[in-house]
């Protein structure tokens, strides 16, 4: 096995050029897999020197997340301020020593059920930058992860950046594990409020083969929070039930040694009508 270590994006990208190799960033899950006895077969294209793709940038109303930026970055201001729902996420990652080194590039191209950052980006509809030596493409989240770990990258491909929406209005994100810290989401949860589209949309990790919105969920949602004309309105208890209903509707759970089908689904209930309470309150508190 052979280790390049390229020094910009252009060199990266001609060296993963006819698909031998493959890309590492954090390797926070390809080295589980490799000290579990899975052995590497390709050669590796390490972009811990790519400087081009380790930082992010507020432009406007779109946050700009370099593939290779680590969670305690993304932790932090800009993104702590303008999509906290993604910041928090990025502080539910793991350890510290995790969040210093894993990326949120290698967190969708790992394409996990159970990834942090991804129903937050499919509620807030985050395009992923990809890129490879002779073409460039923009892609939703539901077009790049096609699967359980599998997604739809070709192999001299390489997601550069992240583009996550600005949304005026609450949010956030929460899991279910099997203890506080340091865990895999049993279930997750992203909710977002859009103040100026008058939207609400679910973001569901966990809980299907690929992270999930909840259509049914976000029509009814936006129903009880803006009358037709638009004008706001605070959901009643029975509109939160019916809505966390839903969403528990929405899901497509299994069983596995984590957790089984009803106590998934129960859960994604919860946190759903928590998140709708939470919005209510702080949306009538302004």
């Amino acid at each position: 096995m052979l280790v390049s270590s390229p020094r910009s994006l252009e060199e990266a990208l001609a060296a993963l050029g006819d698909g031998s190799c493959r890309p590492l960033a954090g390797g926070t899950d390809l080295m589980v897999a490799v000290n579990h006895g899975h052995p590497m077969t390709s050669d590796v294209v390490s972009l811990d020197r790519v400087d081009e793709i380790r930082g992010l940038t507020l432009d406007g109303d779109v946050v700009r997340i370099g593939g290779a930026a680590t969670w305690t970055l993304i932790a932090d201001e800009p993104v702590r301020s303008t999509v906290p729902a993604l910041a928090q996420a990025a502080r539910t990652v793991g350890s510290p020593q995790i969040r210093n080194a894993g990326t949120i590039g290698g967190n969708i191209a790992t394409a996990s059920p159970a990834g942090d950052s991804l129903g937050v980006l499919a509620a807030l509809d985050a395009t992923v930058e990809v890129r490879s030596a002779s073409r460039t493409r923009l892609m939703a989240i539901p077009d790049v992860i096609i699967g359980p770990k599998v997604t739809s990258l070709e192999a001299d491909e390489l997601i550069v950046a992240v583009h996550v929406p600005v949304v005026r209005g609450w949010q956030s994100y929460a899991k279910v594990g099997v203890r506080n810290a340091m865990v895999i989401a049993t279930v997750g949860v992203a909710t977002v409020v859009n103040e100026e589209a008058r939207s609400v949309s679910f973001g569901l990790t966990s809980v299907g083969p690929t992270p999930l919105r909840c259509p049914d969920a976000e029509v009814a949602a936006c129903e009880a929070f803006w009358t037709l004309d638009g004008t706001p309105r605070t959901p009643t208890a029975r509109d939160i039930g019916h809505i966390a209903e839903l969403v528990m509707e929405g899901a497509q759970p299994i069983d596995d040694h984590r957790s089984s089908v009803e106590y998934r689904r129960h859960s994604v209930g919860v946190l759903a009508a928590r998140h709708l309470r939470t919005a209510a309150r702080t949306l009538r508190e302004q």
